[in-house]
């Protein structure tokens, strides 16, 4: 696999160096020396000069034909790809090992209002094993939440360009899933990349074909499924029961990874094992007691209910919207909105109300400074979550 790859690069790059060729193929000089010697005793690679202290390569005419029989059904002349056994012992290495406090989970929230018995509440369910399930009403805040989870985890992973499996090429890295640092430890096998933990999110989108793997037919490499690239991070599922594939698809396919930390995927019609070191969270305003069964609710071991506001809360959130948008609110202006909401709208104080009101306010005629309604928050705000929700068993009985 690895002649294929040197002589492919070397025929897309023309005449390289070894040097650059090692840069192509994150590898070293020393594995392209190896093996370009090897090809060079069999006339398919032959040096032609000196770029410094390095020889320029070219591939003979023999070479090229060994190539194009052998680019038939891969065209792939990226880096080297890691072994699968290497790839899980990796992962596995780099299970987190959190040690959190209420003041960490704060400030991973601080641009949120969430009460302190949420973040009891949410603590636990980070640092403890299996996936969390965020459920309540529309507009509380439930995707906001799921999506900053992430920020809990301060360290980093090491993410493979790719991996070999049964002989076939898997690609990870996705540069818009992955965020690796800029400045990547010199010491570092080229074949990873230095990222933070990954935090992938799927919403309505998701259907079964992106939990499985896809063959990229142009190069002829499969490009990993969304659980891969989320290993050693986490993998929200929003708006969980509205995808196109059912709930109980969805479940019925995670039960064996949720409950071994292990995932199966087929190749080539054969199965093959790899790891699963994903934190999944499901978030979801629908009754839970429609989306899934005992069996599967006794492995979502954190069930977390996100309720609505209270008053202060909301005033608070109301108060820290203008200041963002710079609209003058008048002292009234939050009262009017809660009464408003009670009596015409949700019925409750759901925490996306106050961004919607803002955006949709209308210019005064000073255009620098929007009249909304002056609600100017306090110097120092306290407030707590007397209710902590409904269990998940009244939510289910509809209560």
């Amino acid at each position: 696999m690895i002649e294929d790859i040197v002589l492919r690069a070397c025929i897309a790059e023309g005449r390289p160096s070894m040097v650059r060729l090692a840069e192509r193929l994150h590898c070293g000089v020393g594995v392209i020396e190896s093996v370009v010697g090897s090809m060079r005793d069999r006339r398919l690679i032959e040096y032609e000069g000196m770029d410094g202290r390095s020889y320029l390569l070219s591939v003979t005419e023999a070479g090229r034909q060994h190539s194009r029989l052998r680019s038939e059904e891969c065209r792939y002349s990226g880096p080297i790809p890691v072994p699968l056994d290497l790839y899980g012992r990796v992962v596995r290495a780099q299970r987190p090992n959190l040690h959190l406090n209420r003041d960490q989970l704060s400030r991973a929230f601080s641009d949120l209002v969430i009460s302190p018995a949420l973040i009891d509440q949410l603590g636990p369910s980070i640092c403890g094993e299996g996936a969390i399930f965020l459920y309540g009403p529309p507009g509380t805040g439930k995707s906001s939440i799921a999506e900053r989870l992430i920020r809990a985890y301060a360290d980093t992973v090491l993410v493979p360009h790719c991996v070999e499996v049964q002989g076939q090429i898997i690609n990870v890295f996705d540069p818009i899933l992955h965020d690796p640092f800029d400045k990547q430890p010199a010491e570092l096998d080229p074949r990873w990349v230095m990222c933070h933990r990954p935090a992938v999110i799927a919403g309505g989108e998701l259907h079964a074909g992106m939990l499985d793997l896809s063959l990229d037919r142009e190069v002829g490499t499969y490009l990993a499924p969304l659980q891969f690239k989320a290993n050693n991070g986490i993998l929200v599922i929003d708006d969980f029961g509205r995808q196109a594939m059912t709930p109980e698809e969805l479940l019925n396919r995670w039960i064996v990874p949720l409950d071994r930390q292990v995932d199966y995927l087929t190749l080539g019609g054969r199965k093959f094992q790899v790891p699963f070191e994903v934190k999944v969270v499901l978030s979801t305003n629908l009754d839970p007691e429609a989306l899934g069964d005992e069996a599967f609710f006794r492995r979502i071991h954190n069930k977390v209910y996100v309720g609505c506001l209270e008053d202060e809360q909301f005033d608070w959130v109301l108060a820290r919207l203008a200041k963002a948008k710079r609209i003058e609110v008048t002292e009234d202006a939050a009262a009017r909105l809660r009464h408003a909401a009670r009596q015409q709208g949700d019925g409750e104080l759901r925490a996306y109300l106050p961004g919607v009101v803002a955006n949709l306010r209308l210019p005064s005629a000073d255009t620098r400074t929007p009249q909304f309604a002056s609600l100017r928050p306090s110097s120092t705000v306290s407030w707590s979550c007397t209710s902590r929700g409904p269990s998940l068993s009244a939510c289910r009985r509809g209560r």
